[in-house]
């Protein structure tokens, strides 16, 4: 059995400033700048990939790191949900996933976030209008500020590719990057799984980033 290394390169931390916004700009500002008391909700949705996650994640390391507590929850997470008086922000993942138990946990993290003043960032795939929830929590996802995420273009996604890629040492060619564009998932966070397991294999193999060894690592990986 191969041995595998310890990663070398730190793990990308969820942070605004590491958000790569490309049309996205008006949401990552709004985050941003979100207060830790009486901001009305935010609600962001699109399909995988344009970085519904990455800003939820964002939004509570950001709070972390100004040393103030968050909550995060999603379709796994098992009611109840109840915030803390001391929370500065609480946020919802997943939210055209919620089954009714779920709905009735994020309703109730609802009407208690209002009267502490407390701000819930959620996402979805869906706009609330369409979301397959009890009409009372598709009201108040849809009460505040909704922002439309938009999936990044060839070149945003290239240029952040390249620069993770930068960060972590890989000398990705642009025979690489053209087989990693046109062979898979432009989801940039599929991308980016695949970077970095790529260049554990690679690290592994003592090789440099290339085509063919990224075949034999798809190869191996799907092999019984």
């Amino acid at each position: 059995m191969r041995q595998r290394p310890l990663a070398l390169a730190p793990a990308t931390l969820p942070t605004f400033e590491g958000f790569v916004a490309g049309d996205n700009t008006a949401a990552l500002l709004h985050l941003h700048s979100l207060p830790a008391r009486g901001a009305p909700p935010v609600y962001l949705w699109g399909p995988a990939g344009c970085g519904k996650t990455h800003l939820l994640r964002a939004a509570v390391h950001a709070r972390q790191q100004a040393g103030q507590r968050a909550g995060a929850f999603d379709a796994k997470s098992a009611p109840p949900w109840e915030p803390a008086q001391d929370w500065a922000l609480a946020v919802i993942d997943d939210c055209d996933l919620l089954d009714p138990a779920r709905q009735q946990a994020a309703f109730a993290l609802f009407v208690e976030a209002q009267t502490l003043g407390l701000p819930i960032v959620a996402a979805g795939r869906l706009p609330p209008v369409d979301l397959p929830l009890r009409e009372d929590l598709r009201t108040r996802l849809a009460w505040g500020h909704v922002f439309a995420l938009q999936p990044l273009g060839d070149a945003q996604t290239r240029a952040a590719l390249r620069r993770e890629a930068d960060r972590r040492g890989i000398l990705l060619s642009d025979e690489v990057m053209a087989y990693l564009m046109t062979h898979f998932d432009r989801d940039l966070g599929h991308l980016m799984v695949l970077l970095n397991r790529l260049d554990d294999y690679a690290l592994a193999e003592h090789r440099l980033v290339t085509v063919p060894l990224l075949k034999r690592m798809l190869v191996e990986e799907a092999a019984p």
